[in-house]
């Protein structure tokens, strides 16, 4: 199966389009991703880090409380506890504020509550007035500190849990990044090397068809020059055969008439005969050359000469011309008001004037002859063979019906070629000129013409012509 050029143009254009789509996509999600890894490696990194900076207030604070009961020295007091106490709950604000998973959430609850244990112990610790219960509130410090490293510790882990697993996908990501942006780079690669591919092969199709026009518009005006010389010998042909040719038959008719007249009594019944058929023959051979002459100018039709012809009174001119034939068949003409048509009214006046002599022709000898014409206006979609650029155009389709002897259907195209004959001479008189010529002048109006035969019941022919003819043409 062959695939256009600009076919091949555009899937490779549309490949070319989905991969950018895809990669944009695919870069899109990557990015997305990295993005957040990178995001949640900081949010962990700033956990940690919060965590231990509360932490390490806590024990610089319990540791201060220690100096204290040691040395009894206030200077261990400074800051004081409910200072460092709301330090320490300013960093747990803020590590709630970057906190959002539900898990830690709670995690932060708890260690809240630890907290604030936690503040009232070093508030007690910090007063002057603790020798009793001394023993007993390092002990309670000691374990509610070891509670708040492991909930620490938990949550330290949980993170770097986070941590490990959004490393994964960032590693993986990572990872298919580069075969990603490799087969990109090759598909796009492979695109251009086509495009190449494909676009020079078009330059140098085009290149071989500008070069194939060249020789065909020198062939075209070599033929063309062939058809010029063509038609002067067609028309030097016309004039021999108008003239020179014409000379000879009015010479052998005279002297065969001078034959007859001056030794006809002397000669012999078969010398008489020859002569009679050499009479006849020179006849023949005149109405071959008058029609042939026709023939030729029958398809010259200038566009000048085309104006609206009116039918119905065409029709009755050629009825008139032929009233004594149609006497002799007992024959009759009917046809109904036809429409104006553009045209040659001499030409015309011929296509019709053959076609109803071929009625006349082919009567039936069993009956009278009855010519029915009828005339139908169309669109050009409605005659079903005007061509599709002229659908909407009007045509008169005319069609002249005889009851005639008809022909078979097999010969319906070869009637209208020329010298060509159905009959012999001897049944019927006639060149086989006449219906190549109504071709010719209806191929000359741009129309269309068939034939259809019924053996033994008659002949129809089918007319369409255009209303108005196309100057283009």
């Amino acid at each position: 199966m062959h695939i256009s050029v600009h076919k091949k143009i555009r899937i490779g254009f549309f490949i070319a389009f989905t991969i950018i789509v895809g990669a944009s996509v695919l870069s899109y999600l990557i990015g997305k991703n990295l993005m957040h890894n990178a995001n949640r490696l900081n949010h962990t990194i700033e956990v940690a880090k919060r965590l231990e900076r509360i932490t390490k207030q806590l024990k610089d604070a319990e540791a201060a409380i220690r100096g204290y009961n040691l040395t009894k020295k206030e200077t261990f007091l400074r800051p004081s506890m409910e200072e460092r106490s709301l330090k320490i709950e300013k960093e747990y604000r803020n590590l709630r504020l970057i906190m959002d998973d539900p898990e830690q959430q709670r995690n932060l609850d708890t260690l809240k509550q630890l907290l604030d244990v936690k503040y009232k112990q070093l508030t007690a610790g910090e007063q002057k007035d603790f020798v009793k219960g001394r023993r007993i509130s390092v002990g309670e410090g000691e374990v509610s500190m070891d509670l708040i490293d492991r909930k620490v510790n938990r949550m330290t882990e949980i993170e770097e849990a986070q941590l490990y697993e959004n490393s994964r996908l960032f590693e993986f990501f990572s990872n298919l990044w580069i075969p990603v942006v490799f087969i990109i780079s090759l598909f796009a690669i492979l695109i251009g090397v086509y495009s190449y591919i494909v676009l020079n092969n078009e330059f140098r199709l085009q290149l071989h068809i500008e070069a194939r026009m060249k020789l065909y518009q020198r062939e075209l005006q070599d033929n063309i020059a062939l058809l010029n010389k063509s038609n002067q010998e067609l028309e030097q042909f016309a004039y021999v055969a108008s003239h020179d040719l014409q000379e000879p038959l009015r010479k052998i008719s005279t002297f065969s008439d001078r034959l007859q007249s001056k030794y006809g009594n002397e000669l012999e019944p078969e010398a008489t005969e020859l002569i009679n058929r050499m009479v006849a023959a020179v006849s023949r051979m005149r109405v071959l050359i008058n029609d042939l002459l026709i023939f030729s100018r029958a398809g010259r039709i200038m566009p000048e000469t085309m104006m609206p012809v009116n039918m119905n009174r065409l029709l009755q001119d050629v009825s008139g011309d032929l009233e004594v034939a149609l006497l002799e068949k007992k024959g009759s003409i009917i046809f109904d008001k036809l429409p104006e048509v553009e045209g040659n009214d001499t030409a015309l006046h011929q296509l019709f004037q053959n076609l109803i002599s071929n009625s006349i022709k082919f009567a039936h000898p069993d009956r009278a002859l009855n010519i029915n014409i009828k005339g139908e206006l169309l669109t050009g979609r409605e005659t079903g063979i005007v061509k599709e650029n002229k659908w909407g155009e009007m045509f008169c389709m005319i069609t002249i019906e005889d009851n005639g002897i008809g022909f078979d259907q097999i010969y319906a195209e070869r009637i209208f070629l020329i010298f060509q004959r159905l009959h012999g001479v001897s049944e019927y008189k006639g060149t086989g000129i006449g219906l190549a010529i109504c071709k010719k002048i209806v191929d000359a109006h741009n129309g269309y013409i068939r034939a259809f035969g019924y053996p033994d019941k008659g002949a129809t022919f089918v007319i369409i012509l255009p209303l108005k003819q196309s100057r283009e043409e």
